[in-house]
């Protein structure tokens, strides 16, 4: 990656990067301001430990492993709360932003339906646009495991979007 005008790495990482982690961190956990905070947190982090950082062959894929870990972490601590607070529920609520079409909110529905792990299969496979060898490797797992968790959603999710007024006409 090339340095921004200021010669700052971090910045050009962020001016190449952030939209695209923001949009696949949304499809993700379905709401596009944590989207937002969570990428901003990974910045942080890659801020905290530069020196680290900078020797990173590829910066995304690290950011995306620091936002998605978050992202677990946030999770991990509702689940929590909510069993100590049992009033306390965690409601889906998917925020893409105002004029987001109706297509793009029935993806991340269907998405949210999905278990985490085979959920970040396809949002690196589809929204980032890994291989599934790259998508492998990133997550630690075999191709083939990639490959039974794609088939998977795409099974689960089917049902989620089916266009209402054709299975109306069928």
């Amino acid at each position: 990656m090339h340095e921004s005008d200021d010669g700052d790495p971090l910045r050009a990482v962020y001016d190449l990067s952030y939209r695209r982690l923001v949009t696949q961190l949304t499809a993700l956990c379905g709401n596009l301001a944590e989207a937002e905070d969570i990428v901003q947190e990974a910045f942080v982090t890659a801020m905290t430990h530069r020196r680290d950082f900078v020797e990173v062959s590829n910066k995304e894929a690290w950011l995306r492993t620091v936002a998605v870990n978050l992202l677990r972490n946030r999770w991990r601590r509702a689940r929590v709360t909510a069993r100590v607070l049992p009033k306390f529920r965690a409601e889906l609520s998917i925020d893409l932003g105002p004029g987001t079409p109706e297509d793009h909110v029935a993806i991340v529905y269907a998405l949210s339906q999905l278990s985490l792990p085979v959920r970040i299969t396809v949002v690196l496979h589809y929204i980032a646009d890994l291989s599934v060898a790259q998508v492998a490797r990133e997550l630690g797992v075999p191709e083939g495991t990639v490959k039974a968790r794609l088939a998977r959603a795409r099974a689960q999710m089917a049902d989620h979007l089916v266009d209402r007024a054709e299975a109306d006409h069928v």
